[in-house]
């Protein structure tokens, strides 16, 4: 069961509605739904960007082609990817932003990790992986480990997984199927990253499904 200061802070976080009610820029366009998952037995993070349509549609993270490739990065069923006790899904930005000019996904919101990241990732000491999925991720938990650019940043991952202190990081980029020019033009992810994500995932999780 869920700590009673946890679960607080995760149902305060589900009723946050600051960038409709004081938005740091340009309100939503829509009402608010944020989109977390967060269990103090879940040793793994996913560190997202921001919730797309059809998860703000239905509440469910990752719930959409992006979650699939993603799982199938992880080398995990639907089952044990949404069993809290194994992942905790923590996104930059809690609600879906919005489109661009060009039908693009707008950044995550930044009232989210302003108001919410350092406190929430406090509440969870037991994480040990965090999968930083995308450069706004990448930015706030790698720091100054983080390079120039995202490719340069994600092909670095041996530096990364490595670092001392807890937790360990492991960059990912974003898995959108507007990604797979990016897949295609670099192998070695999926042939030296992915193996090392999987296992360190396999450590962490209780496999179900």
């Amino acid at each position: 069961m869920i700590e009673t200061d946890l679960e607080s802070l995760v149902s305060r976080i589900r009723a946050c509605r600051i960038c409709r009610d004081a938005p740091g820029g340009m309100p939503l366009p829509h009402e608010p739904r944020p989109v977390v998952v967060a269990w103090k037995m879940a040793r793994i993070l996913i560190a997202g960007q921001a919730p797309g349509l059809r998860v703000h549609e239905t509440g469910i993270p990752f719930n959409d082609r992006s979650g699939d490739r993603l799982r199938e990065w992880l080398g995990v069923t639907r089952e044990t990817f949404y069993d809290p006790a194994n992942f905790a899904i923590v996104p930059m930005g809690f609600c879906f932003p919005g489109y661009d000019s060009k039908g693009s996904d707008l950044p995550p919101r930044n009232e989210c990790a302003q108001v919410w990241r350092s406190t929430l990732l406090a509440a969870m000491p037991q994480v040990e992986l965090v999968v930083t999925i995308g450069q706004y991720a990448q930015a706030w938990h790698l720091g100054a480990s983080r390079k120039a650019s995202l490719t340069d940043t994600v092909a670095g991952w041996r530096d990364v997984l490595a670092a001392p202190g807890k937790p360990r990081h492991l960059p990912l980029p974003h898995p959108s199927w507007r990604n797979s020019g990016w897949l295609k033009r670099h192998p070695w992810f999926e042939a030296e990253l992915l193996p090392v994500l999987r296992r360190e995932i396999a450590m962490r999780v209780h496999q179900s499904g």
